[in-house]
């Protein structure tokens, strides 16, 4: 796969122009660029600002990165060099702050890798990207070493977590960079600043799902692409994996489905259930920091089509074979079912202590065509669970009252805002979510738009008293993530489908990744300002999100403002 990857560079770079493409941000030479007497660049760029590999002339920014405790500080710096260079390395130090900021455990880095697009976003934008090359950067890879291509641009980056125990302050440190060009080392360093203000982020208020796939194809890709049994130690050890990488996204709810994890066994229309596997799940999370609210995974789905009736999930045992099976709910075998899983469900949830964050999924995406199917198997489940909340992305406002979390995908908040804004006030949840859409000029997290668009989501959920956030695509992949962004065989725009990629039994972060977990940091800190002095919280988030679909996305404006607002918080 590498060598056909870097054969398609090669073919691409014969057309590469020296633009690149972006143009919310004025380019212009930086005077003092890091160039030493070799010609090689080593520049800051700030974060926010997406390169790529045929980019030559970068903004001038000063390396500082302004944060509050509990949070990451994010750094972006750009390599490129007239002649090639092999073995590239990194090394961070700290040279200044009297405090252990930079370390193994706090500091996180790698090379910013490109992916093809193969899937570009229908409805464009004013501000989509382009890319003369074709590739835009979105992974991040931690590899020890790379070798730089002449006059390709190679940016690193960098993640610092900052400790809530971090005596404000600003800390320096310097990132040195080692390469060898015809067998002759080549080192250049740079200094860069991070300043930490005395405003602590103790949790995350939002709620945070991103759906997670753990079976065939996309559970072996991080495997070398062989397969991995279901409910093998390897298999749970991955589990593990994924459980850990949504906790440093800041995710705190996930997707766990009881009806597709436990045992059955069926004697004379009686059931009985081992809920093993649906605990370990839980329990792994939970330990990963992953966990604050179960989300029950839907027992149903469209039975035929986009546009057919919800049918219920139910276990098909025949020997010993056991399968699921899609049954209508006036079906004997699926009433029959659930009038027995569901008081076991609800016992089980009580004896664990996990009663009261447990959320029910129905059915994903009810619209207008399927409502009254979903309708009558929520009301179905509420006869034997009233207690436990229902939860689900929504694309009808025709649910009879029996969703108690309401996430309708930010267009339809936008079109409905005014009946979802009842629901609030009624005391209801409304979320966020956004999928293959909206496009046009919504904030989403494709890989094509700016990188300050999936970070804006969180301050759209903070303007709109959005109380969580939802994604159906953690780790989506197609056959070949770092070939092409896309999503099964270009149905959806590159970036829908994954926001992480696959490693040999790891996951590799993305820039996007990265921006959206900062995003949330970002939330957090409005709803700080908020209970110390709303209306100037509200007027740093009006500053940036004008409407449901209108935005300053602006870099230095935005930098300015979040500074603005860490010193907001910083008064006493």
């Amino acid at each position: 796969m590498a060598k056909l990857r870097s054969l398609f560079f090669v073919i691409i770079g014969i057309v590469l122009l020296v633009s690149n493409g972006y143009s919310q941000t004025i380019m212009v030479p930086n005077p003092e660029s890091g160039k030493n007497n070799s010609g090689i660049d080593l520049i800051y760029v700030d974060p926010l600002i997406k390169i790529f590999p045929e980019t030559n002339i970068f903004p001038v920014n000063d390396a500082i990165a302004d944060v509050a405790r509990g949070e990451y500080a994010t750094l972006q710096f750009i390599l490129r060099s007239p002649f090639p260079l092999s073995g590239v390395s990194i090394k961070i130090d700290q040279v200044s702050g009297g405090f252990s900021l930079i370390n193994n455990k706090n500091t996180k880095y790698g090379y910013v890798d490109y992916v093809w697009v193969g899937k570009t976003i229908g409805n464009s934008p004013p501000d989509k990207l382009i890319s003369s090359s074709g590739f835009f950067p979105d992974p991040i890879i931690d590899t020890p070493k790379v070798n730089l291509r002449a006059n390709y641009t190679q940016p690193i980056w960098i993640s610092i977590f900052i400790p809530t125990d971090c005596p404000k302050g600003d800390f320096k440190g310097r990132l040195t960079v080692t390469g060898l060009h015809n067998k002759k080392e080549i080192k250049l360093n740079t200094n860069f600043k991070i300043k930490v203000y005395p405003v602590t982020i103790e949790e995350n208020e939002l709620w945070v799902t991103n759906w997670f796939y753990l079976y065939g194809k996309r559970i072996a890709l991080m495997n070398n692409g062989e397969a991995v049994e279901f409910y093998s130690p390897l298999w749970w050890d991955l589990v593990k994996v994924v459980a850990e990488k949504a906790a440093s996204f800041g995710q705190n709810m996930a997707l766990i489905s009881p009806v597709q994890l436990c045992e059955y066994t069926l004697n004379d229309k009686k059931y009985t259930i081992d809920f093993s596997r649906f605990d370990k799940m839980v329990e792994i999370f939970m330990k990963a920091g992953a966990l604050k609210r179960i989300e029950g995974g839907h027992i149903s789905t469209v039975s035929n089509g986009p546009n057919t009736p919800f049918g219920l999930y139910v276990p098909e045992i025949t020997g010993n074979s056991k399968s699921i099976r899609i049954l209508p709910l006036s079906n004997e075998r699926a009433q029959n079912f659930y009038k027995q899983f569901i008081p076991a469900l609800v016992n089980h949830l009580k004896e664990k202590g996990w009663y009261d964050i447990y959320v029910q999924h129905i059915g994903d995406e009810p619209m207008n065509t399927t409502y009254k199917s979903y309708v009558e198997i929520a009301q179905f489940f509420k006869k034997l669970a009233p207690d436990i909340p229902i939860m689900d992305a929504i694309v009808t406002k025709n649910l009879s009252d029996v969703v108690d979390i309401y996430v309708p995908v930010l267009d339809e908040l936008n079109k409905d805002y005014d009946y979802y804004r009842g629901k609030q006030i009624a005391g209801d949840e409304v979320w966020s979510y956004v999928c293959t859409g909206p496009q046009g000029n919504y904030a989403n997290r494709f890989i094509e738009l700016p990188l300050i668009k999936p970070r804006l989501l969180f301050w759209i959920n903070f303007k709109y008293d959005l109380k969580g956030y939802l994604h159906w695509g953690f780790n989506a992949w197609n056959d070949h993530p770092f070939l092409d962004g896309s999503f099964a065989d270009d149905k959806f725009p590159a970036g829908d489908g994954a926001i992480v990629y696959p490693g040999f039994r790891k996951l590799y972060s993305s820039i996007r990744f990265d921006a959206q977990r900062d995003g949330i940091a970002d939330f957090n800190l409005l709803k700080m300002l908020s209970r110390k002095d709303p209306e100037k919280a509200k007027a740093y988030c009006d500053r940036m999100i004008y409407s449901f679909d209108s935005y300053n996305t602006d870099v230095l404006t935005f930098r300015e403002n979040r500074r603005n607002l860490l010193e907001a918080l910083s008064e006493n």
